[in-house]
């Protein structure tokens, strides 16, 4: 495929609505890198996505005129400094459609959510015997804290199966939940397949059993967004910096009467409501869950990278990766050797794949001479690499700022990889 062609399609790729990828890319100041004296090709945003200058702008004016600690101060800084930290809150809810800001809780990451959770509500809702149902997809993050749990209770993890294309068995999930089902944590869409679960199904039925579900959204909220309420979900976390915002800010929505009943996970300041030698009285979330100096210019850094997607409109950006889905599926999967892990119904712009013969590590650094940044190993999800028979995978995963080309580069570097292994 010429550039002219690639880059006609790419302006058709979301029909009508012209998606001018070259214009975002203009936004990020990565895209213009050179590695190894060629175009940056990345292909990691499901491990970190790159920043937007609005993004980097905000945080360094938020540090160079705005800064101060926030909710203590009794002057104008800290004042302003609380103002931006608490509209970050709103625009998260706003973002996820949550009935309050009070339900959003900042947290370091996504695993800080879930360990959160799984310390909170493990110690005031659960006992030996007591359930958890995960999936076979599972991110570590939401594998190990219901271990530690397990090991400290005595509670059950069961697991939600997949068939052989990835697909998450709704019926098959259905048949674990149980009386001493207590909770639900399913990842809204795999890191490694790109498998996007029925979430709202998977919410219905959990609910039935009288279990909570809780959603891990570190890769969902990117490609196919999040409306909590109409999910009807628990808890949904996900993390600022798959979503072009800044490493360090994580998100913990709630709902609140919930959120109330849960015992803190951490102490110390800005959390409590009085403390002497003998007692200590907590105030209501989100200030229960956010003990000590928040991360004050990383949640104003998230703000603005939502105010960035949502500008653009997250149904364009998902509309247009997928189309690059869609032509990376097609490319690589004409590659003699190549064999494509993970083909579920429903899919998000993930695409992970081995090579005869070659290695993923090899893979990884071998494309990389030629300027193609993809993921090697096995991405922090273990038990899927068992249940796909395989040790580890190459992972291409696709961004805004992904163009057509950038496939064609992979394919191409592919080639090498394949010169050198035979």
């Amino acid at each position: 495929m010429s550039a002219a062609s690639v880059k006609a399609a790419a302006q058709v790729s979301v029909g009508n609505d012209f998606y001018d990828v070259e214009a975002i890319r203009a936004d990020f100041p990565a895209m213009s890198l050179l590695i190894n004296g060629r175009p940056l090709v990345f292909l990691d945003s499901g491990a970190s996505a790159q920043k937007p200058n609005v993004v980097l702008e905000r945080m360094d004016r938020a540090y160079r005129s705005e800064y101060a600690n926030v909710h203590r101060g009794a002057y104008r800084l800290s004042e302003l400094a609380t103002e931006n930290y608490e509209n970050a809150r709103k625009t998260v809810a706003k973002f996820m459609n949550a009935a309050s800001p009070d339900e959003i809780v900042f947290t370091r990451n996504a695993t800080a959510s879930v360990n959160l959770v799984a310390h909170s509500f493990g110690r005031a809702f659960m006992k030996a015997g007591d359930e958890v149902v995960i999936s076979h997809m599972e991110h570590h993050a939401n594998i190990v804290p219901w271990q530690l749990l397990r090991d400290i209770l005595g509670i059950v993890i069961k697991v939600a199966p997949i068939d052989d294309d990835g697909n998450f068995l709704l019926d098959e999930f259905a048949k674990l939940l149980g009386p001493r089902t207590k909770l639900v944590a399913i990842t809204h869409c795999s890191n490694v397949l790109g498998t996007i679960t029925p979430i709202k199904e998977i919410a219905r039925l959990a609910h039935q059993a009288g279990a909570k579900v809780l959603f891990d959204g570190a890769q969902g909220i990117v490609h196919a967004g999040i409306d909590v309420r109409d999910v009807d979900c628990d808890f949904y976390v996900f993390t600022g910096h798959k979503l072009y915002g800044p490493t360090g800010i994580g998100v913990l929505y709630g709902k609140k009467d919930l959120m109330n009943a849960l015992p803190p996970y951490q102490g110390g300041g800005d959390m409590i409501e009085i403390v002497t030698f003998e007692k200590t009285t907590y105030r209501e979330t989100p200030a229960r869950f956010e003990a000590g100096t928040p991360p004050i210019v990383e949640a104003i850094g998230l703000a603005a990278a939502i105010d960035y997607v949502t500008g653009i409109g997250l149904d364009r950006i998902a509309r247009h990766e997928l189309t690059l889905r869609d032509y990376a599926m097609e490319q690589l999967g004409a590659i003699d050797g190549l064999t494509i892990i993970g083909r579920p119904r429903e899919k998000g712009p993930i695409v992970s794949f081995t090579l005869d013969g070659a290695h993923p590590h090899d893979i990884a650094t071998i494309i990389d001479s030629r300027g193609v940044a993809v993921r090697a190993g096995h991405h922090c999800a273990q038990p899927l690499m068992e249940r796909c028979n395989v040790a580890a995978t190459a992972r291409a995963s696709f961004g805004m700022y992904n163009r057509l080309e950038d496939v064609d580069a992979l394919v191409d570097a592919l080639k090498t990889v394949k010169d050198i292994f035979g």
